[in-house]
Protein backbone atom coordinates (compact mmCIF):
# COMPACT_ATOMS: atom_id res chain seq x y z
CA UNK A 1 0.00 0.00 0.00
CA UNK A 2 1.17 3.14 -0.82
CA UNK A 3 2.79 5.55 1.88
CA UNK A 4 1.66 9.10 1.35
CA UNK A 5 2.76 12.35 3.37
CA UNK A 6 0.11 12.76 5.16
CA UNK A 7 -3.08 10.63 6.22
CA UNK A 8 -6.62 11.19 7.61
CA UNK A 9 -5.24 11.28 11.28
CA UNK A 10 -2.82 14.06 10.63
CA UNK A 11 -5.34 16.50 8.70
CA UNK A 12 -7.89 15.85 11.41
CA UNK A 13 -4.73 16.28 14.26
CA UNK A 14 -4.26 19.84 11.89
CA UNK A 15 -8.14 20.85 12.67
CA UNK A 16 -7.60 20.49 16.27
CA UNK A 17 -4.15 22.63 16.06
CA UNK A 18 -5.41 25.35 13.86
CA UNK A 19 -9.15 25.69 15.91
CA UNK A 20 -9.67 29.44 16.89
CA UNK A 21 -6.46 30.59 14.64
CA UNK A 22 -8.01 29.86 11.16
CA UNK A 23 -11.70 31.03 9.91
CA UNK A 24 -13.62 28.14 9.09
CA UNK A 25 -14.53 29.96 5.56
CA UNK A 26 -18.42 30.32 4.72
CA UNK A 27 -19.92 28.00 1.01
CA UNK A 28 -22.05 30.44 -0.71
CA UNK A 29 -24.03 29.61 -4.20
CA UNK A 30 -24.53 31.36 -7.44
CA UNK A 31 -27.68 30.69 -9.39
CA UNK A 32 -26.21 33.02 -12.16
CA UNK A 33 -22.99 30.90 -11.96
CA UNK A 34 -25.07 27.48 -11.65
CA UNK A 35 -26.53 28.45 -14.80
CA UNK A 36 -23.18 28.65 -16.67
CA UNK A 37 -21.75 25.84 -15.58
CA UNK A 38 -24.85 23.52 -15.70
CA UNK A 39 -24.70 22.27 -12.45
CA UNK A 40 -24.81 23.02 -8.61
CA UNK A 41 -21.35 24.83 -7.65
CA UNK A 42 -20.76 25.56 -3.57
CA UNK A 43 -17.83 27.78 -3.43
CA UNK A 44 -15.26 27.08 -0.35
CA UNK A 45 -14.63 30.90 0.29
CA UNK A 46 -10.30 30.85 1.08
CA UNK A 47 -9.95 34.07 -0.12
CA UNK A 48 -12.04 35.24 3.24
CA UNK A 49 -9.25 33.18 5.59
CA UNK A 50 -6.76 34.85 7.67
CA UNK A 51 -4.22 36.05 5.62
CA UNK A 52 -6.66 36.16 2.23
CA UNK A 53 -5.50 32.37 1.28
CA UNK A 54 -5.70 28.64 2.30
CA UNK A 55 -1.63 29.14 2.69
CA UNK A 56 -2.69 30.04 6.33
CA UNK A 57 -4.12 26.63 7.07
CA UNK A 58 -0.65 24.94 6.44
CA UNK A 59 1.40 27.59 7.74
CA UNK A 60 -0.50 27.82 11.00
CA UNK A 61 -0.67 24.08 11.13
CA UNK A 62 3.58 23.87 10.83
CA UNK A 63 4.36 26.89 13.02
CA UNK A 64 2.11 25.69 15.86
CA UNK A 65 4.05 22.39 15.64
CA UNK A 66 7.37 23.13 16.16
CA UNK A 67 8.78 22.03 19.21
CA UNK A 68 9.36 25.05 21.68
CA UNK A 69 12.62 24.86 22.12
CA UNK A 70 13.39 25.07 18.67
CA UNK A 71 10.27 27.87 17.76
CA UNK A 72 12.43 30.74 19.61
CA UNK A 73 14.77 30.45 17.04
CA UNK A 74 11.97 31.62 14.56
CA UNK A 75 10.71 30.06 10.63
CA UNK A 76 11.75 30.45 8.04
CA UNK A 77 10.56 30.37 4.01
CA UNK A 78 11.24 31.60 0.27
CA UNK A 79 7.68 32.39 -1.24
CA UNK A 80 6.50 35.31 -3.98
CA UNK A 81 2.74 34.48 -2.46
CA UNK A 82 0.39 33.65 0.18
CA UNK A 83 2.60 31.23 2.08
CA UNK A 84 4.91 34.04 2.48
CA UNK A 85 1.77 36.10 4.10
CA UNK A 86 0.48 33.31 5.60
CA UNK A 87 3.65 32.26 7.41
CA UNK A 88 4.76 35.51 8.74
CA UNK A 89 1.09 35.41 10.67
CA UNK A 90 1.25 32.24 12.06
CA UNK A 91 4.70 33.26 13.52
CA UNK A 92 3.14 36.53 14.97
CA UNK A 93 0.18 34.42 16.43
CA UNK A 94 3.59 32.38 18.04
CA UNK A 95 5.45 34.99 19.05
CA UNK A 96 8.26 33.94 16.98
CA UNK A 97 10.33 35.50 14.15
CA UNK A 98 9.26 34.64 10.44
CA UNK A 99 12.23 35.45 8.05
CA UNK A 100 11.10 35.57 4.65
CA UNK A 101 12.74 35.20 1.20
CA UNK A 102 11.01 36.74 -1.58
CA UNK A 103 12.50 37.80 -4.71
CA UNK A 104 12.50 41.41 -6.02
CA UNK A 105 9.28 41.04 -8.77
CA UNK A 106 7.00 39.60 -6.01
CA UNK A 107 3.57 41.08 -5.34
CA UNK A 108 3.64 44.56 -3.90
CA UNK A 109 0.93 44.08 -1.69
CA UNK A 110 1.96 40.06 -0.85
CA UNK A 111 5.42 41.37 0.28
CA UNK A 112 3.16 44.63 2.16
CA UNK A 113 1.74 41.63 3.70
CA UNK A 114 4.57 40.02 5.22
CA UNK A 115 5.90 43.39 6.52
CA UNK A 116 2.84 44.49 7.66
CA UNK A 117 2.44 40.82 9.76
CA UNK A 118 6.01 41.65 11.20
CA UNK A 119 7.86 39.22 9.06
CA UNK A 120 11.43 40.13 7.78
CA UNK A 121 11.57 40.58 4.27
CA UNK A 122 14.85 38.80 2.69
CA UNK A 123 15.41 40.12 -1.45
CA UNK A 124 16.88 37.96 -3.58
CA UNK A 125 17.11 37.50 -7.49
CA UNK A 126 13.99 35.93 -9.50
CA UNK A 127 15.30 32.79 -9.74
CA UNK A 128 14.35 29.51 -7.77
CA UNK A 129 18.60 29.13 -7.64
CA UNK A 130 18.58 32.70 -5.68
CA UNK A 131 15.98 31.94 -3.53
CA UNK A 132 17.32 28.32 -2.43
CA UNK A 133 20.75 29.87 -1.96
CA UNK A 134 19.29 32.92 0.08
CA UNK A 135 16.80 30.73 2.18
CA UNK A 136 20.30 28.33 3.07
CA UNK A 137 21.85 31.86 4.38
CA UNK A 138 18.73 32.72 6.37
CA UNK A 139 18.64 29.52 8.04
CA UNK A 140 22.53 29.29 8.45
CA UNK A 141 22.60 33.00 10.19
CA UNK A 142 19.19 32.08 12.08
CA UNK A 143 19.27 28.77 12.99
CA UNK A 144 14.94 29.00 12.25
CA UNK A 145 13.09 26.02 10.78
CA UNK A 146 12.41 25.73 7.25
CA UNK A 147 8.74 25.69 6.32
CA UNK A 148 8.62 25.55 2.60
CA UNK A 149 5.37 26.31 0.77
CA UNK A 150 3.53 23.30 -0.22
CA UNK A 151 6.16 20.24 -0.05
CA UNK A 152 5.73 19.78 3.58
CA UNK A 153 3.89 17.14 5.61
CA UNK A 154 2.76 19.78 8.21
CA UNK A 155 1.60 22.26 5.07
CA UNK A 156 -0.37 19.59 3.37
CA UNK A 157 -2.15 18.40 6.41
CA UNK A 158 -3.46 21.54 7.01
CA UNK A 159 -4.33 22.46 3.60
CA UNK A 160 -6.45 19.38 3.86
CA UNK A 161 -8.93 20.99 6.72
CA UNK A 162 -10.64 23.05 3.58
CA UNK A 163 -11.55 19.53 2.39
CA UNK A 164 -12.67 18.70 6.17
CA UNK A 165 -14.94 21.59 6.53
CA UNK A 166 -16.20 21.73 2.65
CA UNK A 167 -17.71 18.14 3.78
CA UNK A 168 -19.71 19.11 6.81
CA UNK A 169 -20.75 21.98 4.75
CA UNK A 170 -22.10 20.96 1.93
CA UNK A 171 -23.86 17.37 2.47
CA UNK A 172 -24.01 14.80 -1.16
CA UNK A 173 -20.92 16.46 -3.22
CA UNK A 174 -20.00 14.71 -5.98
CA UNK A 175 -16.41 16.34 -6.64
CA UNK A 176 -14.17 18.84 -5.64
CA UNK A 177 -12.09 21.18 -7.77
CA UNK A 178 -9.19 23.38 -6.64
CA UNK A 179 -6.33 24.96 -8.48
CA UNK A 180 -3.15 23.16 -8.49
CA UNK A 181 0.49 24.97 -8.40
CA UNK A 182 2.86 22.91 -5.76
CA UNK A 183 -0.21 20.63 -4.93
CA UNK A 184 -0.18 21.65 -1.79
CA UNK A 185 -3.95 22.59 -1.77
CA UNK A 186 -4.98 19.44 -4.00
CA UNK A 187 -2.82 16.76 -2.12
CA UNK A 188 -4.14 18.00 0.85
CA UNK A 189 -7.98 17.34 -0.31
CA UNK A 190 -6.48 14.10 -1.42
CA UNK A 191 -5.97 12.98 1.77
CA UNK A 192 -9.01 13.95 4.02
CA UNK A 193 -11.59 12.46 0.79
CA UNK A 194 -9.30 9.12 0.21
CA UNK A 195 -10.06 7.98 3.60
CA UNK A 196 -13.27 10.70 4.61
CA UNK A 197 -15.24 10.56 1.75
CA UNK A 198 -14.01 8.52 -1.18
CA UNK A 199 -17.10 8.44 -3.38
CA UNK A 200 -16.84 12.65 -3.80
CA UNK A 201 -14.12 12.27 -7.27
CA UNK A 202 -11.50 15.09 -6.94
CA UNK A 203 -10.62 17.24 -9.48
CA UNK A 204 -7.72 19.72 -10.45
CA UNK A 205 -7.63 23.02 -12.59
CA UNK A 206 -4.67 24.54 -13.67
CA UNK A 207 -3.25 27.34 -16.44
CA UNK A 208 -2.72 26.16 -19.75
CA UNK A 209 0.47 28.13 -19.37
CA UNK A 210 1.70 26.39 -16.67
CA UNK A 211 0.54 22.96 -17.06
CA UNK A 212 3.00 20.71 -15.50
CA UNK A 213 0.72 18.93 -13.52
CA UNK A 214 -1.65 17.94 -16.88
CA UNK A 215 1.59 16.96 -18.44
CA UNK A 216 2.75 14.94 -15.54
CA UNK A 217 -0.54 13.32 -15.19
CA UNK A 218 -0.44 12.24 -18.78
CA UNK A 219 3.24 11.37 -18.76
CA UNK A 220 2.19 9.30 -15.66
CA UNK A 221 5.97 10.74 -14.06
CA UNK A 222 6.86 13.91 -12.20
CA UNK A 223 7.30 16.79 -15.41
CA UNK A 224 8.98 20.13 -13.58
CA UNK A 225 7.66 23.08 -14.63
CA UNK A 226 10.09 25.26 -17.14
CA UNK A 227 8.96 28.57 -18.43
CA UNK A 228 5.22 29.30 -17.06
CA UNK A 229 3.27 32.32 -18.46
CA UNK A 230 -0.03 33.05 -16.52
CA UNK A 231 -1.69 35.60 -14.87
CA UNK A 232 -2.44 33.20 -11.70
CA UNK A 233 0.96 34.06 -10.09
CA UNK A 234 0.29 31.06 -7.23
CA UNK A 235 0.28 28.69 -9.82
CA UNK A 236 3.38 28.86 -10.76
CA UNK A 237 6.10 26.58 -8.96
CA UNK A 238 6.55 22.52 -9.89
CA UNK A 239 4.50 19.86 -7.83
CA UNK A 240 7.27 18.71 -5.01
CA UNK A 241 8.00 14.77 -4.70
CA UNK A 242 5.67 15.09 -1.45
CA UNK A 243 2.43 16.59 -3.49
CA UNK A 244 2.99 14.23 -7.02
CA UNK A 245 1.99 10.96 -5.60
CA UNK A 246 -1.57 12.09 -4.61
CA UNK A 247 -2.35 13.92 -7.35
CA UNK A 248 -0.74 10.77 -9.40
CA UNK A 249 -3.11 8.75 -7.52
CA UNK A 250 -6.26 10.54 -6.67
CA UNK A 251 -6.91 13.20 -9.37
CA UNK A 252 -9.23 12.13 -11.47
CA UNK A 253 -8.63 14.71 -14.08
CA UNK A 254 -6.96 18.01 -14.58
CA UNK A 255 -8.51 20.39 -16.63
CA UNK A 256 -6.15 23.27 -18.35
CA UNK A 257 -7.90 26.88 -19.27
CA UNK A 258 -6.70 29.38 -21.41
CA UNK A 259 -5.41 33.08 -19.52
CA UNK A 260 -8.49 34.47 -21.40
CA UNK A 261 -10.84 31.95 -19.49
CA UNK A 262 -8.85 32.71 -16.42
CA UNK A 263 -9.82 36.41 -16.89
CA UNK A 264 -13.39 35.88 -17.90
CA UNK A 265 -14.02 33.60 -15.02
CA UNK A 266 -12.63 35.86 -11.90
CA UNK A 267 -14.55 39.32 -13.65
CA UNK A 268 -17.59 36.99 -13.27
CA UNK A 269 -16.94 36.33 -9.95
CA UNK A 270 -16.48 39.38 -9.08
CA UNK A 271 -19.10 40.98 -11.13
CA UNK A 272 -22.04 38.24 -10.50
CA UNK A 273 -21.46 36.58 -7.27
CA UNK A 274 -19.85 39.41 -5.76
CA UNK A 275 -17.02 37.23 -4.68
CA UNK A 276 -13.34 39.58 -4.87
CA UNK A 277 -10.34 36.27 -5.73
CA UNK A 278 -7.74 36.50 -7.10
CA UNK A 279 -6.68 34.96 -10.56
CA UNK A 280 -5.22 31.58 -9.36
CA UNK A 281 -8.40 31.11 -7.23
CA UNK A 282 -10.30 32.01 -10.82
CA UNK A 283 -8.68 29.59 -12.20
CA UNK A 284 -10.90 26.29 -10.99
CA UNK A 285 -14.57 28.66 -11.54
CA UNK A 286 -12.60 28.90 -15.38
CA UNK A 287 -12.56 25.03 -15.60
CA UNK A 288 -16.03 24.20 -14.35
CA UNK A 289 -17.12 26.88 -17.09
CA UNK A 290 -15.26 24.98 -19.83
CA UNK A 291 -16.12 22.94 -22.55
CA UNK A 292 -14.42 20.11 -21.31
CA UNK A 293 -16.27 20.00 -17.77
CA UNK A 294 -19.05 20.23 -18.60
CA UNK A 295 -19.14 17.24 -20.83
CA UNK A 296 -18.16 14.91 -17.59
CA UNK A 297 -21.42 12.86 -16.23
CA UNK A 298 -22.19 12.70 -12.78
CA UNK A 299 -21.27 16.01 -10.89
CA UNK A 300 -24.57 17.07 -10.35
CA UNK A 301 -23.24 19.01 -6.69
CA UNK A 302 -19.32 20.61 -7.20
CA UNK A 303 -17.57 22.43 -4.57
CA UNK A 304 -15.23 24.92 -6.10
CA UNK A 305 -12.31 25.61 -3.78
CA UNK A 306 -11.68 29.85 -4.03
CA UNK A 307 -7.98 29.28 -2.84
CA UNK A 308 -7.06 33.20 -2.13
CA UNK A 309 -8.49 37.28 -2.77
CA UNK A 310 -4.32 38.74 -2.69
CA UNK A 311 -5.31 41.08 -5.78
CA UNK A 312 -3.25 44.20 -6.61
CA UNK A 313 -5.63 46.42 -7.45
CA UNK A 314 -3.12 48.70 -9.74
CA UNK A 315 -3.23 45.83 -11.84
CA UNK A 316 -6.61 44.35 -12.40
CA UNK A 317 -6.49 42.10 -15.82
CA UNK A 318 -9.16 43.75 -17.64
CA UNK A 319 -8.04 47.40 -16.53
Amino acid sequence: MTSYAADLEAVRAAARRIDGRAHRTPVVTCATLDRFAGRALFFKCEHLQKAGAFKFRGACNAVMKVAPEIAVRGVATHSSGNHAGALALAARLRGIPAHVVMPRNASPVKRRAVEEYGGRVVECEPTLEARERTAADVLAQTGATLIPPYNHPDVIAGQGTVALELLEQVPGLDAVIAPVGGGGLVSGICVALREAAPSVRMLAAEPAGADDAARSKAAGMLIPQTGPRTIADGLLTSLGDLTWPLIRDCVERIVTVTEDEIVAAMRLAWERAKLLIEPSAAVPLAAVLSGPFRRLDGLRRVGVVLSGGNVNLDSLPWK
